[in-house]
């Protein structure tokens, strides 16, 4: 099975604001979370066979409560916003949210296109189906390229991004049956401070 676990908060997430590539650290409860988000899925049957991870530290550190080694994945990274990354979202024009719901394509001044986001996770989703057929793999990554995952699962376009929510610390599943993926769970949450 192919797990998507999105990171623990960070003070950036907690001030609302656009982090991208920006390179923080868990804040206190992101590190519960990432914690929590360990124990919770060192339970499926067969447990956890891989983690793999963005290279940015808010993804590594929740990769690390597993206790197991890190494979670094550079195309599990978060969409660049370029000028636009550590700016609050309120503060971001309206027209420019427009602009990247309608146009796939639209680079931000220093930043990166969906497409080009959606582009380089499905690459790396093909590369895993027979191993996630045959093995329990988490990838700790972020919102945008796990909601590109999530559109590769259901055979549509990153447009499903702008339509559907994940929290901190939240999973994705997609089951593998022969070579074709299937979502069987979406934004799992689960208990913050396990029994």
């Amino acid at each position: 099975m192919l797990i998507l676990l999105r990171h623990g908060r960070t003070a950036a997430n907690e001030a609302g604001l656009l982090q991208g590539r920006l390179n923080q650290d868990l804040d206190d409860r992101g590190q519960r979370q990432a914690r929590a988000a360990a124990h919770h899925l060192s339970q499926i049957d067969g447990g956890i066979d891989a983690v793999i991870a963005s290279p940015l530290k808010r993804a590594q550190q929740t990769a690390g409560a597993f206790g197991i080694p890190i494979e670094t994945d550079d195309r599990w990274i978060e969409l660049s916003y370029g000028v636009y990354e550590g700016v609050p979202h309120a503060d971001v024009p309206s027209e420019v949210w427009q602009t990247w719901r309608n146009d796939f394509s639209f680079v931000p001044d220093g930043g990166e296109s969906l497409s080009t986001l959606d582009e380089r996770v499905r690459l790396a989703c093909d590369e895993l189906v027979e191993r996630a057929a045959r093995q329990n793999v988490v990838v700790v990554s972020h919102v945008s390229p796990m909601k590109s995952a999530v559109a590769w699962a259901l055979g549509v376009d990153i447009g499903i991004a702008w339509n559907c929510h994940l929290d901190h610390a939240s999973i994705c599943r997609i089951e593998i049956r022969g070579r074709r993926p299937v979502l069987s769970k979406f934004n799992e949450t689960f208990d913050l401070e396990p029994a």
